[in-house]
């Protein structure tokens, strides 16, 4: 189960930055929206993943999803 906490923190992670990027170019509430809640995800899921992976491994699959994103 830590293993798919760890992938749907990385997916979230990657809307974050689709968020970021939104709300540079059109500053509406809903990007801001966006971008808060995907983060707000992706640190929790990561957090969940992090109570049975170790934070090494966990962070460099973690950062890969994202980079690849």
């Amino acid at each position: 189960m830590a293993w798919i906490f760890l992938i749907l923190a990385g997916c979230f992670e990657v809307i974050g930055v689709i968020g970021m990027n939104r709300a540079t170019k059109y500053k509406n509430v809903q990007s801001y929206m966006m971008l808060f809640i995907a983060f707000l995800f992706s640190f929790t899921f990561l957090n969940l993943a992090l109570k049975t992976l170790p934070i090494g491994l966990s962070y460099a699959v973690w950062t890969g999803i994202g980079t690849i994103g």
